[in-house]
């Protein structure tokens, strides 16, 4: 094979740790794998599709308590909307989409992909005003047999606020910094970046946990960007073209 899996993992955890491509060709090189940025990115690429669909697998035991809140993002020079759904009290990251505006978005879609992953609806929802939530919330969390909050009049300051959703974004701009925009609507850049939020990055909050371990999901071993290839690897039920991609694994 020509490159280890040791040299691909180590160039996504310096990737999405902070360090720019160059950056992380740079500092691999200092430990004798040669490579171009180019291929940092090449390898993103090929093993994003996989860990994507193996996450989405796996059913979070999360709170009842999610929260949903929006960022902008700068995709070929144009502004773009992130929306993001997340457990207000370990911080899982349940699903995610891009909008092209804030106003015309139908949120629905994000409320019922994260009811598909984690297998029920909130008893709480906290979101900002946007008419977008309201509309999605109606049509998605008020359901026959459960009645779900929907708590949309936050602020900045006092017990009612949306600060847990406003760090973690803060977290994304902080890195988008170096990704200085994105190319496409479709980069893989926000999916690893849901991924390394759940299963990598450990959280001082949560007692140096991920997020993903505190909702009861164990990913073995040292270097879990291995182990989550592997893993993705495994859940395939039959080969198929991204399939090969593991084959350094």
């Amino acid at each position: 094979m020509k490159h280890n899996p040791k040299a691909i993992t180590s160039a996504m955890q310096l990737y999405f740790s902070g360090q720019s491509l160059r950056s992380t060709m740079r500092s691999l090189q200092f430990i004798g794998v040669k490579i171009s940025y180019q291929t940092v990115w090449n390898w993103i690429q090929k093993y994003c599709a996989l860990m994507e669909s193996y996450a989405e697998k796996i059913q979070p035991q999360v709170s009842d308590h999610w929260r949903a809140d929006e960022m902008y993002v700068k995709i070929k020079k144009d502004l773009k909307y992130v929306f993001a759904l997340m457990d207000d009290e370990i911080r899982y990251r349940i699903a995610q989409e891009v909008a092209h505006t804030t106003q015309d978005h139908d949120a629905a879609k994000l409320f019922h992909k994260g009811k598909i992953i984690a297998g029920k609806v909130p008893n709480v929802l906290t979101t900002d005003g946007l008419g977008s939530y309201e509309n999605a919330f109606s049509k998605e969390f008020i359901v026959p047999y459960k009645r779900t909050e929907h708590i949309s009049e936050i602020a900045l300051e006092g017990e009612i606020h949306n600060n847990k959703m406003e760090r973690h974004n803060g977290e994304f701009r902080e890195r988008m910094k170096v990704m200085r925009g994105f190319k496409s609507i479709d980069t893989p850049i926000l999916t690893v970046s849901k991924i390394f939020h759940n299963f990598i990055r450990p959280h001082s909050a949560l007692d140096g946990k991920t997020p993903a371990e505190a909702c009861g999901i164990t990913i073995t071993g040292e270097e879990k960007w291995k182990t989550l290839i592997q893993n993705a690897k495994v859940n395939e039920t039959r080969a198929t073209p991204a399939e090969k991609a593991l084959e350094d694994f």
